[in-house]
């Protein structure tokens, strides 16, 4: 049974975007395997400023990819982008959907100030 996931990775600034399609289609052709899965959605966000030094690198070219696939082919594709070089960081979570919307904040209700107290304290 396919479940849906979401993989951020961060990539090695030193790699060319030719470099990072190369790879993100290996790691994917993993997750497809046997018609198990289906790859939805690749972003690629391109290179961004890490908020600490990761691997003494201060940028890293941030790609994220939405997919569906078995549960069982997780593992294997797991351990290859862990042994992959060009690959600083990679988070693999569920999607459980759509992000919430963020509910629209509830009416405020302005007090009622009596302006001519205020003016009389003013006087």
């Amino acid at each position: 049974m396919a479940r849906r996931y979401e993989t951020v990775y961060i990539f090695d600034p030193a790699l060319e975007e030719p470099a990072i399609t190369e790879r993100l289609e290996r790691f994917h052709a993993l997750l497809t395997k046997d018609a198990k899965g289906s790859i939805t959605n690749v972003a690629h966000w391109g290179k961004r400023t890490l908020s600490y030094p990761i691997k003494k690198k201060d940028t890293g070219y941030y790609v994220v990819a939405q997919f569906e696939t078995a549960a069982e082919l997780l593992p294997e594709y797991e351990r290859a982008v862990k042994l992959e070089e060009g690959v600083v960081r990679f988070l693999v979570v569920v999607s459980e959907g759509l992000p919430a919307k963020p509910e629209p904040a509830p009416a405020v209700i302005a007090a009622d100030v009596v302006v001519d107290e205020i003016e009389e304290d003013e006087a």
